[in-house]
């Protein structure tokens, strides 16, 4: 009898075993011909972004919903498949798919009160998942789950689970795979990552948001902390190199400027073209897009505009906090870091909210944890805004949100973002190939393009393009024009009196051509268009790509009162470079598929060979001739500085100080400058073309032009090259007697000059 009591209840028990063991084994006859075909993930096609690239490889930007780069599985180092599986599946080589031993060790955990609860899902299980299923916690989906692992196990190899694993899974930011966030977490690619970089990917997977080092540092740390722990358990890493992961500091990228070259409007130029070709697939069929950008003018270029308009910027002084946050007495780290990551970062000039501030110091939390002090020479800048005496909305104090930037000795300093904004341009003038280009301070905060989008008066950079015209109508630089007071008639300018004025309030009278232009002499510039007909300038100016419809033929087109962009001035001032002829400027060189096949290739236009000749070599030389000086005695003397004899170009400065200019070139190098506010306002007393723009330009060549030879130019047949004064400090009979030829109306003696004669006329040109 007592034995019927253990017989029975076993055998029922035994029974319910079998019978769910049935139920199990019909429910997999039923459920795994309808399991998805595995064909999505046998030929695995992942959507690849639009990548973009400067001329010498460089990665400068990337379209598409996902970022992906993918990675075969020889591709990735041991070391980061040790901590894949630390992180993951410790026993993924050894199970059939699902780990039987992981499950019941969870469910023993999962049974113990307060014991942190586990899960056994397996690599290939969340393959399974990430592919096929939807991640809704129910049992169907579970055994649908299994099911398919099984499936998958039984179809694929370990290596290549793996690598559909490496390669599907999202890790955050974006970033799906390890190959892609090692770019967006660290910039590198995966067999440059260190152990501790490794580790803290490998942690991302259970939960990308709680652990992301971008937005919970803390908790990423902690979690990657773990994953080291569990290497160290499993012999993939010794204690040695465990201590050192650890305390081994990482530097995190933040932003979305995470390539190199500092290039997001020519990425963003790129990628909209490329939807015009090619429409959504542009973002999804891995097209990679070569442009003309050189990584190293585009650097140039980058770090010139930034510190060109910081400079203006300190020199209109501090205009206080950009806002300002209400912090509880006991507020947290992570309360200060979810007030920061409202602010949109800025290269080096990185956001800090302010915890403390007197007028000796300031402490000041940053982005990732860091604690700064600023002090000193660091606290100039915005000195009286750290005054109780201040109105409180400018004020430096606890709350505020402020810019802060290390100097040279690695100090910190405030700053803050400029209000201005600028256009930076630089061309190959043999064939239009864009090098440079930078289309505003920071495209993250104004992604408006203002190399191709502002149309902006150029000033007096318009009036080498009126002198150009004036050679052809018989001007020579020795050509004397009145710098004198004029009274326009309303009649001649579309109804409207006006009275110009040189820049600096004076006159010189008689003066050459070519001291006019160095000079930049507005008086000069109108009676040479008065003379030729604004009605021809206007014709003529096509020539150098500019529409006639922005230059009204009206004489304040002498003054560049039309409407341009950089990037056409860039065109127009290469004319002048190359020798007379015309190219388009252009910034896509190739583009290709994923394979490497090349689908376009630009095929530019070329000085001397396919390019049209808009004007005279002549025409071009004497140009560049008179520009010369400009840059050796005229408004952009400063120049100098870089110690070369090839360079020439004309400052620009509109009515009213609302732009600055500077266009100037060397004979395979031309950058344009604008400076200005997108709401039109004055730039502040003295701050002209030579100022404000000059310097970003100067900075540039310097470090684009080092090593480059200088360039000898070869004078072209028909110009006859002439000094005005000899050795003894006389005029050359041969100058004297054109310059009386050119200049009748002087009543000047043609013949033999005397001294009383020379000394008239230098009177007149200097």
């Amino acid at each position: 009898m007592s034995n019927r009591w253990i017989v029975y209840p076993l055998a029922a028990l035994f029974g319910i075993l079998l019978l769910a063991a049935g139920a199990v084994a019909l429910l997999v006859i039923l459920t795994y011909p309808r399991l998805p075909s595995l064909d999505t993930i046998t030929d695995y096609k992942p959507k690849i972004p639009l990548r973009v690239y400067t001329s010498d490889g460089a990665q400068i930007g990337e379209f598409g919903e996902e970022r992906r780069a993918f990675a075969k599985i020889e591709q990735v180092p041991q070391r980061m498949k040790q901590a894949i599986l630390a992180a993951e599946d410790e026993r993924f080589y050894e199970h059939g798919g699902v780990d039987f031993i992981a499950v019941t060790r969870a469910a023993l955990s999962n049974l113990i009160p307060n014991h942190t609860r586990s899960g056994a899902g397996t690599i290939t299980m969340q393959v399974a998942r990430n592919f096929f299923l939807t991640r809704e916690q129910t049992y169907s989906r579970k055994f649908n789950e299994a099911l398919l692992a099984f499936k998958i196990e039984h179809n694929l190899s370990k290596d290549k689970i793996l690598e559909l694993y490496v390669n599907q899974i999202f890790l955050g930011q974006r970033a799906y795979g390890f190959a892609a966030a090692a770019q967006t977490y660290f910039g590198k690619n995966l067999d440059r990552l260190s152990t501790a970089e490794m580790a803290m990917l490998a942690g991302l997977p259970k939960a990308p948001s709680t652990f992301n080092p971008v937005a919970n540092p803390k908790r990423a740390k902690q979690r990657q902390e773990y994953v080291l722990h569990r290497m160290l358990e499993l012999n993939f890493i010794n204690d040695e190199q465990y201590q050192q992961a650890v305390h081994e500091k990482l530097h995190v990228q933040r932003g979305t400027a995470i390539f190199s070259g500092n290039a997001l409007y020519v990425a963003e130029m790129v990628r909209q073209l490329m939807f015009e070709r090619y429409k959504e697939e542009a973002y999804t069929q891995g097209f990679k897009v070569y442009t003309t950008i050189g990584a190293a003018h585009q650097q140039a270029a980058y770090e010139s505009v930034r510190r060109g308009l910081t400079e203006y910027d300190r020199r209109h002084g501090y205009r206080g906090p950009e806002s300002f946050v209400e912090l509880a007495s006991d507020a947290s780290d992570d309360a200060f870091e979810d007030e920061l990551q409202k602010v949109t970062d800025a290269d080096d000039l990185q956001p800090a909210l302010v915890l403390a501030a007197d007028s000796k110091q300031i402490k000041a939390y940053l982005k990732g944890g860091e604690i700064a002090t600023v002090s000193g020479a660091g606290l100039k800048f915005a000195q009286r805004n750290l005054s109780d005496k201040v109105n409180p909305a400018n004020r430096i104090r606890r709350g505020a949100i402020i810019r802060l930037q290390h100097d040279d000795k690695g100090q910190w300093n405030i700053v803050q973002l400029p209000q201005i904004e600028t256009a930076f341009v630089a061309v190959d003038p043999n064939s239009g190939a864009v090098r440079a280009l930078v289309g505003g301070f920071d495209f993250n905060r104004n992604n408006f393009n203002h190399v191709t989008q502002a149309w902006r008066q150029p000033g007096s950079s318009f009036k080498p393009f009126i002198y150009s015209s004036a050679l052809e109508k018989g001007f020579t630089p020795q050509t004397i024009i009145n710098d004198a007071p004029l009274v326009i008639d309303p009649a001649t300018i579309g109804g409207q009196s006006w009275e110009p004025k040189n820049y600096d309030g004076t006159f010189s009278g008689p003066i050459t051509m070519r001291n006019a232009l160095t000079k930049s002499k507005n008086l000069v510039s109108i009676r040479i268009l008065m003379s030729i007909t604004p009605q021809y300038a206007q014709s003529y100016i096509t020539k150098f790509g500019f529409d006639p419809k922005n230059h009204p033929p009206y004489l304040t087109m002498a003054l560049g009162a039309g409407s341009v962009t950089p990037l056409q001035m860039a065109g127009a001032y290469s004319v002048f470079a190359n020798g007379g002829y015309r190219v388009t400027p252009y910034f896509i060189d190739r583009i290709e598929d994923s394979r490497g096949n090349v689908l376009a290739k630009t095929q530019p236009e070329q000085a001397g060979s396919n390019a049209p000749q808009v004007i005279d070599p002549r025409n071009a030389f004497i140009m560049t001739s008179m520009m010369g000086d400009v840059v050796r005695r005229g408004t952009a003397a400063k120049a100098m500085t870089l110690g070369r004899k090839d360079l020439a170009g004309k400052t620009g400065t509109t009515n009213d100080q609302f732009d600055a200019w500077f266009a100037g070139y060397q004979r395979n190098l031309v950058a344009i400058v604008w400076m200005g506010y997108d709401q039109p306002k004055s730039l502040g007393s003295g701050e002209t073309g030579g100022i404000a723009a000059l310097p970003i330009w100067i900075n540039y060549m310097g470090k684009a032009l080092k090593g480059v030879p200088e360039y000898e130019p070869v004078v072209p047949e028909g110009v006859i090259a002439r000094t005005f004064e000899t050795e003894n400090g006389g005029f050359s009979d041969y100058f004297y007697q054109e310059f009386t030829q050119t200049n009748p109306n002087l009543g000047l003696d043609s013949g033999t000059p005397s001294s009383q004669a020379q000394d008239e006329v230098k009177d007149m040109l200097f």
